[in-house]
């Protein structure tokens, strides 16, 4: 009795589950909800063949239970009940996918006036290209991928020059219109997954596979990556955002033409083409996709002051970061596995150049050292006005004393102060501060005790 009760309780608790439970889809957020009903179809489906052939397993066990006195009725064949599960199961496995395969074919039929974006996957990152005024993505190739050149594009093609690129995991759309997604793979497996949208397609290295949608909520989603496509494949995220359209053409108005693009890295590579290479090389290679430059938490350690600090290994032990830690850790990153972290890292295919560039470039992340302050070539005096000052540092004049004192008494005359050729030593006190004289009079005790006026601060050009 105790295994017909069992199976009793897993189907009671298995139904509990299902209406009770606290996780259920998000919120639709597009036009596909045919997609939720193709899914409640199926839920209804095989929820009712589970309850059904779990409670026949229990009514069995229990009717045919053994008991003294009792034989079993030997029946090999019964044609009249193979026909009905043979009917029965027919029927629900069509009733299942019917549905599926006309939604299926409505995904991959766009309407003539959707927006096109293409989608490019890569371990483990997200790219986006949108057409220019003229509407038309130009044509790309495996051959064109270069550090500088990502997503492979013609330079060449003439259509690919206003083509707006993307070189972030944030996608922005226009709620109420249609788009129509062009997606490839640069490495491996990938699928494009929004789950709000409720839609999703594989992206299969080599080849460019499509699908559409029409984004009707504002806001920010979570794109997914829908395939295992390696050690960092639950951190190939990115976001959806879905706009109105001022928002929307803001966004646009903001990204870079593919032209622009290759100028500015043709820019940057004079400036310091070791660096500017290496910093391509760490977005081609999906570096960017584990380790920060800002010094945020990621799957690896932040390349954000990186070089020349210590780095403490799961083993204990330390080593400074410089060029041989750099070229030894890339080269075999498991070999050693930083504090804190997996040992996730693959090995990358890369040439001595490409790992000299990767390493110039994390050097740059690294901060600055902190430079000492210059000696005063000044008068102690002078140097420490122009620390507060904008105005160029002056000789010295004579000063009247700030208050009275002995030199108050009749007939003193203050003594003129001898020029100062340079800084006075470390111990000599600083003087007491000190007001300028009255243009062309002697400077003499005052007669009674006045309160003192400040010199004015005011830099030159506005005085």
């Amino acid at each position: 009795m105790a295994l017909p009760i069992l199976l009793i309780v897993i189907v009671a608790a298995a139904l509990a589950f299902h209406f009770w439970s606290p996780w259920w889809l998000t919120p639709l957020a597009s036009n596909w909800r045919q997609m939720d009903d193709t899914l409640t179809i199926t839920l209804v489906i095989t929820g009712v063949a589970f309850v059904a052939v779990n409670l026949f397993v229990a009514w069995a066990i229990f009717r045919y239970r053994h008991r003294d006195g009792h034989r079993a009725a030997y029946e090999p064949h019964n044609r009249r009940l193979e026909a009905w599960l043979i009917g029965i199961t027919t029927v629900g496995i069509a009733a299942m996918l019917a549905p599926g395969l006309f939604v299926y074919a409505k995904l991959i039929d766009p309407p003539s006036n959707a927006m096109v974006v293409e989608v490019v996957g890569q371990q483990w990152q997200w790219r986006f290209r949108l057409p220019g005024p003229d509407g038309r993505l130009g044509t790309s190739d495996p051959s064109y991928v270069t550090a500088d050149n990502p997503l492979g594009l013609n330079p060449k093609d003439p259509a690919n020059q206003d083509n707006r690129i993307v070189d972030a995991p944030e996608l922005h759309l226009l709620v109420g219109v249609p788009v129509k997604l062009l997606l490839r793979a640069k490495d491996v497996l990938h699928d494009f997954y929004v789950p709000p949208f409720r839609t999703r397609m594989n992206m299969v290295p080599g080849m460019i596979t499509q699908m559409w949608l029409t984004p009707t909520q504002t806001g920010r989603f979570d794109i997914l990556c829908a395939q295992l496509c390696g050690v960092g494949h639950s951190n190939m995220r990115g976001v959806v955002v879905v706009d109105d359209r001022p928002a929307y053409d803001a966004w646009l108005a903001k990204l870079p033409t593919f032209a622009a693009l290759q100028a500015q890295h043709a820019g940057a590579g004079a400036l310091d083409p070791l660096a500017a290479k290496g910093k391509l090389l760490a977005q081609a290679k999906g570096c960017a996709g584990c380790h920060s430059v800002d010094g945020s938490a990621g799957v690896g350690p932040t390349w954000h002051g990186l070089y020349g600090k210590t780095e403490t290994f799961q083993d204990g032990s330390t080593a400074k970061v410089d060029d041989t830690y750099l070229a030894t850790f890339i080269r075999n990153p498991t070999e050693r596995v930083p504090k804190g972290f997996a040992p996730l890292m693959p090995k990358l295919e890369l040439t001595d150049a490409d790992l000299a560039a990767l390493i110039a470039y994390i050097k740059t992340l690294a901060p600055a050292a902190p430079t000492a302050p210059a000696a005063p070539t000044a008068s102690t005096e002078t140097w420490q006005l122009a620390q507060n000052s904008l105005v160029t540092p002056r000789e010295p004049m004579q000063m009247a004393p700030l208050s009275p004192g002995p030199a108050s008494s009749p007939g003193y005359s203050a003594p003129s102060a001898p020029p100062m050729s340079g800084p006075p030593p470390l111990a000599t006190p600083l003087p007491q501060l000190a007001i300028p004289p009255q243009p062309g009079n002697a400077p003499t005790a005052p007669s009674a005790p006045s309160q003192p006026r400040v010199p004015s601060m005011v830099p030159p050009q506005n005085r």
